[in-house]
């Protein structure tokens, strides 16, 4: 049997390290290519594009591949709905594993925003020196506002067009919660903006600025394909995979 995993995240580098070495079980994990230096998951690993959701059904023929998990992240909204298309073209059973997305608790201040575009219009109301942790795609939203200040937080270099007051802090999580503190003190950041990625490896940041009584800008998920059931945890993607394929998978302990 051959399991194609869309990856990239880190539920779906644990999905392959549950997978991987189970008997009868070909996997294969696809990464979009678009970090530098991936954390690689185990077993066969490709990089790229498929060219749209046809390349990606002819791909899934080719290749016999018997289940596809979508496990990318949850703002690769594009690449999950041509992963839909091509599972009902090429006829193999889709699964999307979701991170569940954060919740507000007591404490916050949260301002909602439907895309970056959105996001960045809020902000002159809300402050002047900006901790933006939305990755390096996707700065030209922020390119206008010359009064502000940004730092912007990406495991990889961003490109042009970028805010021209900027500072690049180049990290990847996980990230702690008195180090989100420091960050926060010492950059004097007074709104920070997010994706609802959702997860536990950067949410320090949340809580750090609820501590601050600081204002967070969480950008909302695009929508999902219709009609894809969707697990929150590679565990539970694990058991729908045997039952899907009638494999006997064991889930071993750490």
């Amino acid at each position: 049997m051959h399991v194609l995993i869309l990856g990239g995240t880190t539920e779906a580098r644990r999905l392959a390290e549950l997978l991987h070495g189970t008997p009868g079980l070909e996997l294969t994990s696809s990464l979009a290519g678009r970090v530098a230096s991936p954390r690689l998951p185990p077993g066969e690993v490709r990089v790229g594009g498929f060219g749209g959701a046809a390349g990606l059904a002819e791909w899934l023929r080719e290749h016999a591949v018997d289940a596809l998990i979508d496990a990318t992240h949850p703002f690769a909204g594009t690449m999950s709905f041509h992963a839909a298309q091509a599972a009902a073209t090429a006829h193999v059973p889709l699964l999307a594993l979701r991170r569940p997305g954060w919740v507000p608790v007591e404490g916050d201040d949260w301002h909602e925003a439907g895309s970056l575009e959105d996001a960045a219009g809020l902000l002159p109301g809300l402050g002047r020196r900006i901790f933006l942790t939305t990755g390096r795609m996707g700065l030209a939203a922020f390119a206008d506002l010359t009064d502000l200040w940004f730092l912007v937080r990406s495991v990889d270099a961003p490109e042009s067009p970028y805010p021209p007051r900027m500072e690049v802090l180049l990290d990847r999580g996980p990230f702690t919660l008195d180090g989100e503190r420091e960050l926060l003190r010492r950059h004097r950041v007074d709104v920070v903006v997010t994706k609802d990625s959702g997860g536990a490896a950067t949410a320090p940041k949340l809580a750090a600025a609820r501590e601050a009584g600081m204002p967070v800008v969480v950008v909302r998920r695009p929508a999902a394909p219709e009609g894809v059931p969707i697990v929150p945890d590679p565990e539970r993607a694990v058991r729908w995979l045997g039952e899907c394929l009638g494999l006997r998978i064991f889930l071993l302990p750490d």
